[in-house]
């Protein structure tokens, strides 16, 4: 039994890719999941797996050199699939010294632990282990101009510490892949959404407040780009990486659905509109009167979009949902979940929420 160490599968992406493995392998692998749970992290995204015999979860933070190496000493771990990581912008112009630690410092823990469990007296490494380290298109910078794509020969040019930090972290992989021929990975993907997306971004941002009739915050004029990719989607990227990648290649993986940020919102409403039923009282509720344009985001890149040719055309890996349909399934989902949204939005995040967007222009 292939056994998996994934980090921060309490957290969004990864909760979703241990779902989809469970769905894919059952009882095939055994996943261990760490995660240290801040405030991203939550194990109700886990509930309906933890009682599993082949699921274990460890409490523990990337950047404790002892904790992760008595992972790797207790277990025979195949595969590294590295997702821990803070992730949301906003926060790290706040606080740019935390993304700076679990990015970097505890990739290279990760690095470590993995490099001393699997290396061999020779230098040579153990065969079929592997270590995937997932990363943003966020560390190629911005787009300017219409038809341009980040590939993954694109020049890093990262312009906010978040996205400094994880081309730091992306650095330190390659440079293990090229000094020791590490046996890893990188991929690069494009924003996500789906379900167990904590509500500071984007999209459950502004479901979780239209349903309640708030303000929807717009950085700037809206028209930021970004290209979106179904969760699921990626998660099943990153498995065909682990399984068909070429060792020490960088795969980029995108969505092909590039969408302004004022457009994204629109089509939120008007499917908020068609999916609540006649009589539920919050469809008065879901207005674009909601939509409130605040001052932009400090060094806010204007475009992002990933060309995903070099995954397709190497492992056969292509966007399944289009964005409509991510949508409804995204909703849906917020629908008969409506417990673990209000869970998530209580204490902590509501100070958060009215701290970073106070300054809705009138």
């Amino acid at each position: 039994m292939r056994t998996y160490l994934v980090t921060g599968g309490a957290g969004f992406i990864g909760s979703n890719y241990i779902h989809y493995m469970f769905k894919k392998y059952d009882n095939e692998i055994r996943i261990i999941n760490v995660d240290c749970l801040t405030y991203a992290g939550n194990l109700e995204n886990l509930r309906d797996v933890e009682k599993r015999e082949n699921y274990t979860f460890v409490k523990a933070d990337i950047t404790d050199s002892a904790a992760i190496t008595k992972i790797f000493e207790e277990n025979d771990i195949d595969r590294v699939v590295h997702f821990a990581a803070e992730s949301h912008v906003d926060r790290s112009i706040k606080n740019p010294e935390v993304f700076v630690r679990t990015n970097v410092l505890g990739t290279l823990v990760m690095l470590n632990a993995a490099k001393a469990a699997w290396e061999l007296p020779d230098g040579s490494f153990r065969p079929d282990k592997k270590f995937l380290h997932v990363s943003t298109d966020e560390v190629y910078g911005s787009l300017e101009n219409e038809g341009e794509y980040f590939y993954e020969t694109t020049p890093y040019d990262p312009h906010s510490p978040y996205s400094a930090s994880k081309a730091s972290s992306d650095m330190l992989v390659k440079s293990y892949m090229d000094t020791y021929k590490f046996p890893a990975n990188i991929t690069n993907c494009s924003n996500n959404y789906g379900p167990y997306q904590f509500p500071e971004k984007l999209i459950p941002l502004i479901i979780n407040n239209a349903l309640q009739g708030k303000k929807l915050p717009v950085y700037g004029d809206g028209k930021n780009v970004r290209d979106w990719l179904y969760v699921e989607d990626h998660a099943k990227g990153i498995d065909m990486v682990q399984e068909k990648g070429r060792l020490f290649e960088t795969y980029n993986i995108g969505g092909h659905n590039e969408k302004q940020n004022i457009e994204i919102i629109h089509i939120i409403l008007d499917t908020l509109q068609e999916m609540l039923p006649e009589g539920d009282p919050r469809k008065a509720l879901v207005s674009e009167d909601l939509i409130t344009y605040v001052t932009d985001r400090k060094g806010h890149d204007r475009r992002y979009a990933i060309a995903p040719d070099k995954i397709r055309s190497e492992l056969g890996w292509e966007p399944e949902t289009m964005f409509e349909d991510g949508i409804r399934r995204t909703i849906q989902w917020f629908f008969e979940n409506e417990e673990w949204m209000k869970n998530v939005t209580s204490g902590d995040y509501q100070k958060y929420y009215d701290e970073m967007y106070s300054n809705a222009n009138p």
